[in-house]
C-alpha cells in the first residue's frame, strides 16, 4: 500500500508558524506584489530578502509538532509520500522521508 499525503501551512500553524492568509497571516504586514515578484526584487530588493530572511529564521526556531511525527511513524509502517505546498522543513526533520514540496 502507498499512501500520498497532502498538506498546507495548517499543519505547521501548531509548531508556531503563521500562514500567509490567515488574519494574522504574513500578507497582514505585506502585500503579495511587494515581496514575491520578480519586479518588487527588482525594485527592492532589500525589502524581499528581508521577508524571506525573517521567515527562514522563524522556520530554523521552531519544531515538528505532533502531527508532522505521526505522518512520519505512518511512514515506518507503510510506504508514504508527503506532498506539501509548505516551504519549511518540518516534515523531513520530523523523519518523513520522502516529502515533495
Amino acid at each position: 500500500m502507498h499512501i500520498v499525503v497532502l498538506t498546507g501551512a495548517g499543519i505547521s500553524r501548531e509548531s508556531g508558524l503563521k500562514t500567509f492568509r490567515d488574519d494574522d497571516g504574513l500578507w497582514e504586514g505585506y502585500s503579495i506584489e511587494e515581496v514575491c515578484t520578480p519586479r518588487a526584487f527588482a525594485e527592492h530588493p532589500q525589502r524581499v530578502l528581508d521577508f524571506y530572511n525573517f521567515r527562514r529564521k522563524e522556520v530554523a526556531q521552531v519544531e515538528p509538532n505532533a502531527a508532522h511525527f505521526a505522518l512520519a511513524e505512518l511512514g515506518t509502517h507503510y510506504t508514504t509520500s508527503v506532498i506539501t505546498q509548505n516551504i519549511d522543513d518540518l516534515h523531513e526533520r520530523a523523519g518523513s522521508h520522502r516529502v515533495l514540496h
